[in-house]
C-alpha cells in the first residue's frame, strides 16, 4: 500500500472540541493524530477520533491541494468558535497565540533594549532621580486622568494582582521573599523612616491633622490628652502606672543619660531655656488621689513620699 496524503478532523469523545488539519504519510496508515501546540492539553487529557475527510495524489500539487482544503475548512470557525482547536490557518495565527508571542516577544525585546539603555546611558539611564521622580508622578497622573492601568481596575482587581504578584514571588524566591531576615528588617526600617517623613510633609503642606492648628489649640490639646491618658494609664495600671519605684527610677536614669548623649532634651537647652522650664514646671499644681492634698509637682512628692503615699497617686489639675 502506497502512503498518503489527505485532510483529516479530530473530535473527541468526552467534549465537543474539534480540530482540523492535512497530513502526507511517509508510509501508509502512520499513526498521526494532528500536531496541536498551544491546545495539546485536550489530546492528553480527552480520547481523540480521527476521520479522514479527503484524499489527494501523491505528489506536490496534492500536497499544496491538501493544505488549501485545510484552510477552507478551518476558516469559518477560526478565531469565532469557542470548540474549534486549531491556532493557525496557512500561515494565519490565533489571537491566543498572538497575546502569547506579544507577551514573550516584548520580554525579550524589552530585556535587549534596557540593557542598551544602561549600556548607553540613554532613556532613563540618563534621568536624574529627580527626573525620574517626576516623570513617574507625570505617568500617574496621566493614567488618572484618562482611567487606565490602575486607575481603571476595581478594588477587588487590584487586590488580586497584588495576591498573584506576591505568589509569584514566593514560587520564584524573589522580591520580599528572596530577601534575608536582616534585609527585610532594614527594609522595613528604611520604608516606615521614608514613609512617616512623606506623611508628616503631606499633613505639613495641606494644614492636616496637628499641623491645622494653632498654637494655643496644640497647648490645649496635649494638657487635655495627658489628663485623659494619665487618668487611663491609672485605672489601667499601664505605663508610668506598672512600673515600681526602682523601676521608674531606673527608666528616668536611662532617658536622661541618652539625652545627654544626644545632646537633647534639658542638654540641648540653654541656661535660660532651663531656667524659663523649670519656672513653668515649677509653677503647675498637682493634686494627690489619696488626700486631695494640692502643690507644685516637687512639693506633691515630698509630701507623698513623708507620708507613704506611692507618688503615681497624683493628678494634675492645672
Amino acid at each position: 500500500m502506497q502512503p498518503r496524503i489527505y485532510t483529516y478532523k479530530i473530535t473527541f469523545e468526552e467534549v465537543p472540541y474539534y480540530y482540523y488539519g492535512s497530513k502526507k504519510e511517509k508510509v501508509f496508515d502512520e499513526e498521526y493524530w494532528g500536531s496541536p501546540v498551544t491546545n495539546k492539553w485536550c489530546w492528553e487529557r480527552y480520547t481523540p477520533k480521527k476521520q479522514i475527510l479527503e484524499l489527494f495524489d501523491y505528489t506536490d500539487d496534492g500536497y499544496i491541494k491538501a493544505q488549501k482544503v485545510e484552510g477552507r475548512l478551518i476558516r469559518p470557525s477560526y478565531n469565532t468558535d469557542k470548540w474549534c482547536l486549531n491556532e493557525n490557518c496557512l500561515g494565519v495565527f490565533s489571537l491566543e497565540q498572538k497575546r502569547k508571542a506579544g507577551k514573550i516577544g516584548g520580554a525579550v525585546g524589552g530585556k535587549i533594549v534596557g540593557k542598551k539603555s544602561y549600556e548607553l546611558g540613554t532613556g532613563m539611564f540618563a534621568m536624574t532621580p529627580e527626573q525620574k521622580k517626576e516623570a513617574r508622578m507625570k505617568g500617574i497622573e496621566t493614567q488618572r486622568k484618562n482611567n487606565v492601568g490602575i486607575f481603571a481596575m476595581s478594588a477587588e482587581q487590584r487586590r488580586e494582582n497584588v495576591k498573584k504578584s506576591h505568589e509569584t514571588q514566593r514560587i520564584e524566591n524573589t522580591g520580599f521573599f528572596g530577601m534575608t531576615k536582616e534585609q527585610k528588617q532594614e527594609a522595613g526600617r528604611k520604608g516606615g523612616s521614608i514613609g512617616g517623613k512623606k506623611a508628616q510633609k503631606t499633613l505639613e503642606e495641606n494644614k492636616l491633622g496637628i499641623y491645622g492648628l494653632t498654637p494655643e489649640e496644640r497647648i490645649e490639646n496635649g494638657k487635655k490628652g495627658g489628663k485623659i491618658s494619665g487618668r487611663k494609664s491609672y485605672e489601667n495600671k499601664t505605663g508610668l502606672f506598672s512600673m515600681t519605684e526602682d523601676e521608674r527610677e531606673e527608666a528616668n536614669k536611662k532617658g536622661a543619660e541618652t539625652n545627654r548623649k544626644n545632646g537633647t532634651g534639658i542638654y540641648g537647652m540653654t541656661t535660660e531655656q532651663r531656667s524659663e522650664n523649670t519656672r513653668r514646671f515649677q509653677s503647675q499644681r498637682w493634686r494627690c488621689l489619696i488626700t486631695n492634698y494640692i502643690s507644685s509637682p516637687s512639693g506633691l512628692t515630698k509630701y507623698q513620699k513623708f507620708r507613704g503615699i506611692n507618688t503615681t497617686q497624683r493628678v494634675r489639675v492645672e
